[in-house]
């Protein structure tokens, strides 16, 4: 059994956090002794308890609920499942065990909406959506499950509903699907398709990086239909792609089979495109004989598109490079979310903890909790997006 500690910080308004990061099957002592150990530290009950389970907890879930609700005091307890676990400075991929943060945020004003595929079926708008929430938040987490709950519809909605407010989370996710992925909160006992949390009276900073670089040029696009993307600056666009690809040098072309992506850009009237800019998502096919290339959006007339290249070196160097404006504040965060896409971690870096260890390089060691996702929530230039291959932060002052 391993435990990580996460020592708990004062920040403004006396708001303070604590973290246990647990690798081992589920037993109710070292859940007890977690919450204990996390409400002394915080010397008061915790307004928003956050947990991020492994698979192997479902059969357990009320038994742990009950448990950190009873002897952590904490009435609102929130989260769902994951594939695998992050915690300060760790993660922990296919492996038991549990990551939970305590937030005290006496000033804050914290309320949890369960969300169902029902209300996203029969939507009517922004005022619908308004008052299933209970009202505007300054910041939204959200936790959803993915075979239950349409979460690229819904927040497109959600952003119509509450334009400019941030929403982070992720989708739950575990080794075998939909029979043991679960999310719950925020009573002993609740589930729910998905959660939205309002966060409001906290300053959440987001960091969303998806793990690209750009090859090549960005250019309008000039020809689309749905997923199929034509012309880019009137050229084939099967055709830019192959001269993007031509002007890498001869090891990252080793390394482009299979990582190559379509970047469009979020606000097509700016005159410079830089990282951060663009939307990235998967290039699903091409066609050398039509110059077409299939992309997971809807590329529209008009629209900048950068083709992207994703690695280790890449999602490194973005990955420090958002980080460090807000390292430079000289102001760290009370706590760290992390929601990290089960594609990254030691498939894509080749060893462990390579998120949550740059994180706390760049801000210090701070109280943590997160997991491996099956998809990434986060805003990218403004808006919010449903998200791959992404590590999406939140950083709680």
């Amino acid at each position: 059994m391993t435990r990580h500690p996460g020592r708990s910080i004062l920040g403004p308004a006396m708001t303070r956090a604590a973290s246990r990061f647990v690798l081992s099957p589920f037993d109710e002592g070292r859940v007890r002794a977690a919450a204990e150990e996390m409400r002394a530290e915080l010397g008061a009950a915790p307004t928003l308890a956050l947990a991020f389970l492994s698979t192997g907890y479902s059969p357990h879930l009320a038994e742990f609920q009950e448990v950190v609700a009873v002897h952590g005091h904490a009435a609102m307890l929130c989260g769902c499942t994951g594939s695998g676990l992050i915690g300060p400075a760790r993660e922990a991929e296919a492996t038991e065990g549990f990551s939970l943060l305590f937030l005290h945020a006496p000033e804050a004003k914290i309320r949890a909406v369960p969300l169902s595929q029902a209300q996203v079926e029969t939507s009517d708008g922004d005022p619908f959506w308004r008052e299933a929430a209970g009202g505007p938040a300054q910041a939204w987490l959200s936790l959803a499950n993915p075979f239950r709950f349409d979460t690229d519809t819904w927040l497109r909605e959600w952003n119509s509903a509450f334009p400019g407010t941030p929403v982070l989370g992720g989708l739950a996710s575990g080794p075998r699907g939909d029979e043991d992925v679960a999310v719950f909160g925020p009573g002993i006992g609740d589930t729910s398709d998905a959660l939205a949390i309002a966060l409001d009276g906290l300053r959440i900073e987001t960091v969303v990086s998806q793990g690209c670089r750009p090859i090549g040029e960005a250019l309008p696009v000039t020809r689309a239909d749905e997923h199929l993307l034509f012309e880019l600056g009137s050229r084939p666009a099967y055709q830019v792609l192959e001269q993007a690809f031509n002007t890498l040098a001869e090891a990252d072309k080793q390394r482009a089979r299979g990582n190559l992506f379509a970047g469009l850009a979020v606000d097509e009237y700016k005159e410079q495109f830089a990282r951060g800019d663009f939307l990235v998502r998967n290039i699903l096919g091409a066609d050398p004989a039509t110059g077409a290339v299939v992309v997971g959006a809807h590329p529209r007339t008009g629209q900048t598109l950068q083709y992207q290249l994703r690695d280790a070196a890449s999602a490194d160097e973005e990955l420090k490079a958002l980080l460090a404006p807000l390292a430079a504040q000289g102001k760290r965060p009370v706590a760290s979310l992390l929601f990290c896409c089960n594609g990254r971690g030691k498939h894509l870096f080749g060893s462990p903890d390579h998120d949550a260890k740059v994180v706390a390089e760049a801000l210090g060691p701070l109280p943590s909790s997160g997991f491996f996702c099956n998809g990434e929530i986060g805003p990218v230039a403004g808006r919010n997006f449903l998200h791959g291959y992404t590590a999406s932060i939140g950083l709680i002052y």
